[in-house]
């Protein structure tokens, strides 16, 4: 990440708000890095708004899915929110909105990649969502929600929904190490058209069920179901 820039006006032309407080927006942009490094700077950190932040991200993500969807169901569209708040998602908006160039980081964090440098980016990008909600309230932050997450709609009912085996497949592995398998708990009715009842294990751990026809169908609910336990609460 490059050195900070004290000139906010192209972020906030990025992010369609411009901010009455700047302080506020400074402090989402302050990593925890930044001030162990300036310990007499006097900077406060963004990690109380990124908790916020993140609260504010889901309850909007959600409210647009249901308005984008209305026929989905509560499990794809708990899939759909996952895949649009989970880290990977938000540090991409944050590179579109050229973010790294103002986030304030210590020397040394600013030479990390990868997962690090997307997570530093993803919990800043909450931060700045929770400025905006507290410089000028929910309609605000809103607006701002929905402008980074309109070019996102269009294709996360495809992508996400149809992937969802792929990404709960890299969600364990990722967090326990190890690689989720499905196994049959039911089958019932004709050949041509059995039901399954499907459950999702990693290791010795059921993560959720699901019943379909044919066993693709219930592997993609109980997915479906093991995400949507997963992500709750975010």
């Amino acid at each position: 990440m490059s050195p900070p820039l004290e000139d906010f006006s192209p972020l906030e032309e990025a992010l369609g708000y411009t901010f009455r407080d700047s302080s506020l927006l400074r402090q989402a942009l302050t990593h925890r890095s930044y001030a162990h490094e300036h310990p007499h700077a006097g900077v406060p950190v963004n990690e109380r708004l990124e908790f916020l932040g993140d609260a504010i991200f889901h309850f909007l993500a959600a409210d647009e899915l249901f308005e984008a969807f209305p026929e989905a169901p509560e499990g794809q569209l708990t899939t759909l929110r996952a895949a649009l708040v989970r880290t990977e998602s938000l540090a991409a908006m944050a590179e579109d909105l050229a973010l790294a160039g103002f986030v304030r980081v210590s020397r040394g964090e600013s030479t990390i990649d990868g997962r690090g440098r997307q997570s530093i980016l993803a919990d800043a990008l909450e931060a700045v969502v929770a400025a905006v909600y507290k410089d000028a309230g929910l309609t605000a932050a809103r607006a701002v929600v929905r402008r980074l997450l309109r070019p996102r709609l269009a294709t996360a009912g495809t992508g996400a929904a149809a992937n969802v085996k792929g990404r709960l497949q890299e969600w364990i592995q990722a967090t326990e190490g190890v690689t989720p398998f499905y196994r049959v708990v039911e089958q019932s009715g004709p050949v041509h058209t059995a039901e399954f009842l499907v459950e999702v294990v990693a290791g010795d751990r059921v993560l959720g069920r699901g019943r379909g026809v044919g066993k693709r169908q219930a592997e993609q609910r109980a997915a479906e179901q093991a995400l949507a336990e997963l992500t709750a609460g975010g």
